[in-house]
């Protein structure tokens, strides 16, 4: 795009930000290198050290002579686009600083970072008891920060739009309402027909983990992943991290058994950095470097994941690695491998779950956090609900915690008001398939056929990747998919699929 920035306010406001940014990029990489390779000792200094960094960056923010230069810019009526969003993301911020006392980022940091090594012990020993204390602490505190931060209806509204610039409680629930029905309804009709499997034997076979390793890289290599400039490594739960668009670091998990599970986290996660590292490069460094929201980051990892990494022409790609690293499978075709990869059946982890049932799996968990902060049910009513409402709406329930309550990483790190924005992505990622088809005049199973992947992530560039959050994220939909967010493509992606 070359040189966007213009007007000497906007300018000294990128220079004051760029102390903000440098502070983010090293407590990025003291998140990364937590959750893969730091001794679980360390977490005593590192949670000192995030709680203090926390606390100057906050401080930051808050400097008058920042926070003077944004209130001018706001008044410039001869800014750009790019400008605009400057100001919108950094008044953004500001307003909440404002409103968030210091000691609650403080507190709200080193609670998380402990909390992390609480959640990993509790799996390890199925015991939900060492990290109840923990999880009583955040919601109490992100209560207290849903109150700094005002509502107008209910207290979850102030954590959603923390996620999801512009959203709130009522569009979530709207969202849910549209699609639930409909779900059920294509579920109920593909688990009483036999095409798509309710499960495979190879979901039971164990494979060699270093076998495994080999073909994610080789499947993230056949998809573009830049390794100048991104990494892979494995961690307790998939995540993505980058540290400006420049480096971006992914991770998956091995389980020595049903392979699609590590396979697919990869290619989730390459959405997610994908996105990172196709921001343009002139506005690196800015607070316009970085994606919009959650709920269009998830619209790129689900796309990745399901509506290219799903369709038949992927699995071909996954199943001729499969037959070269294991030999012993040859004898496996084609459709073989692509109905293992799309077996259809209620599932009680959330990242494994099948495109049918995993908004099943998000709803339960945006209904659990709405009582929570709404003051309906308490921290020790959690897991009676979970798994009271897993048999609700997929008739299964969880045996122990590892598989229930305590499964995802999500809300030892605060991030309570999150997990719709998984839906929302996923309903965004098939009408970014329906749009790529469009503009392309051609079918993504072709493309991908084709193997020109490329010509995938250009697209994704042009439209979404390199404007950062430039736009807010209902605007980014409107201009460059030319409608709002609607869940009907979702729907019919999902009827033509598998109806």
């Amino acid at each position: 795009m070359g040189e966007v920035f213009e007007n000497s306010v906007i300018k000294e406001i990128i220079n004051r930000y760029k102390f903000i940014w440098s502070i983010d990029y090293a407590m990025g990489l003291l998140e990364w290198d937590m959750e893969t390779y730091m001794p679980k000792e360390g977490i005593i200094e590192r949670s000192i050290a995030n709680r203090h960094l926390s606390v100057l960056e906050h401080r930051l923010l808050l400097d008058p002579e920042l926070v003077s230069l944004v209130e001018k810019a706001k008044s410039i009526e001869t800014l750009n686009d790019y400008e605009k969003g400057v100001v919108r993301v950094l008044d953004r911020e500001i307003t909440k600083a404002k409103k968030i006392p210091e000691s609650l980022i403080a507190e709200l940091r080193e609670v998380t970072i402990r909390a992390h090594e609480a959640w990993v012990t509790s799996r390890e020993k199925n015991d939900f008891s060492i990290f109840k204390p923990y999880l009583e602490k955040i919601v109490e505190l992100e209560k207290r920060m849903a109150d700094y931060l005002g509502y107008v209806e209910h207290p979850y509204d102030a954590l959603i739009d923390y996620y999801e610039e512009g959203w709130t409680t009522k569009d979530v629930e709207r969202m849910y309402d549209s699609i639930i029905p409909e779900l059920k309804s294509i579920l109920e009709k593909v688990m009483s027909d036999s095409r798509y499997p309710k499960c495979h034997y190879l979901e039971s076979y164990k494979y060699d983990i270093t076998k495994a390793v080999e073909i994610n890289n080789r499947l993230l290599d056949i998809l573009g992943f830049p390794r100048t400039r991104a990494r892979i490594d494995v961690s307790e739960h998939p995540f993505t991290i980058n540290f400006g668009i420049r480096d971006a670091r992914i991770t998956t998990r091995y389980e020595g058994y049903d392979i699609k599970r590590t396979i697919y986290s990869a290619v989730h996660e390459f959405g997610h950095a994908t996105y990172e590292l196709q921001i343009d490069e002139s506005l690196s460094g800015t607070p316009l470097a970085r994606g919009v929201s959650m709920g269009i980051h998830e619209s790129q990892s689900r796309f990745w994941e399901n509506v290219v990494g799903r369709n038949f022409a992927f699995t071909k790609i996954v199943g001729s690695l499969i037959r070269e690293y294991f030999p012993e499978l040859k004898n496996f075709s084609d459709e073989d491998i692509y109905y293992y990869i799309n077996t259809v059946k209620p599932s009680l982890i959330r990242v494994d779950a099948d495109e049918l049932t995993y908004n099943f799996h998000v709803a339960l968990r945006f209904r659990i956090e709405k009582m929570l902060i709404g003051n309906e049910i308490k921290v020790s009513d959690v897991p009676d609900i979970w798994n009271n409402t897993m048999e609700e709406y997929l008739g299964i329930r969880p045996k122990d915690y590892k598989s229930g309550v305590l499964q995802d990483i999500h809300w030892s790190q605060g991030s309570i008001g999150y997990f719709p924005t998984y839906s929302l992505g996923t309903i965004i990622s098939a009408q970014v398939g329906y749009a790529i088809e469009k503009d392309l005049g051609k079918k993504l199973g072709d493309i991908i056929d084709s193997r020109n992947f490329a010509e995938i992530k250009e697209w994704l560039k042009r439209k979404i990747h390199r404007f950062g959050a430039t736009y807010a994220p209902k605007e980014l939909i409107r201009r460059n998919l030319n409608e709002d967010v609607n869940p009907e493509y979702y729907i019919s992606y999902l009827k033509n699929k598998y109806l």
